[in-house]
């Protein structure tokens, strides 16, 4: 049995749900976001919540109920306050800069990047060395911080690179020079 799966998510006023041709449409304040669902799988609203049940217990079906329930809560989370992720950069010279829909980075490359920010996509940069990116997509946020994160990812020895604010680096101590 799937405990996420039967969890009821809340619908908050202004947020609407539809279903149309397994396809899950969430319209909130921030936004509109669509999301396939899987045979098998039934969304009902009852109230002012959302159930998902499933229409076997086959271990395929089993697995599925779960995840299309956090699908469809992190659309309502999504489209009513949106997420984020943090990341930081450290290092001597290292910087990042937000110009339009550009985010401008030196990492110590013999040369600046500039990567495009797909749609539906924001980034904030506080200071220099704070990224912020920000969205109504979970996983667009997610793998846009981790392209971010790939451009420099934190090496173990100076903990220098383009980290998540919360990720701890395991540090290796360096080379100890020989006792004569």
């Amino acid at each position: 049995m799937s405990r996420v799966g039967l969890k009821p998510i809340p619908l908050p006023s202004g947020v609407e749900l539809r279903i149309e041709d397994g396809v899950s449409i969430v319209k909130g304040p921030k936004g509109e976001l669509r999301q396939h669902l899987p045979e098998g799988i039934e969304i009902k609203i009852e109230g002012d919540v959302i159930l998902c049940s499933r229409s076997s217990d086959a271990p395929p079906m089993r697995a599925r109920h779960g995840l299309v329930r956090s699908l469809v809560a992190n659309q309502v989370q999504g489209v009513t306050e949106g997420f984020s992720k943090a990341l930081d950069i450290v290092g001597v010279g290292y910087r990042a800069e937000a110009k339009g829909r550009v985010l401008n980075l030196q990492l110590g490359h013999s040369h600046p990047i500039d990567y495009k920010l797909p749609d539906g996509i924001e980034v904030q940069t506080p200071d220099p060395t704070h990224i912020l990116v920000t969205g109504i997509d979970k996983q667009k946020v997610g793998q846009v911080a981790a392209e971010i994160r790939e451009f420099r990812p934190p090496e173990p020895y100076k903990g220098k690179g383009v980290r998540y604010r919360e990720e701890k680096i395991r540090r290796k101590a360096g080379k100890v020079a020989a006792k004569t």
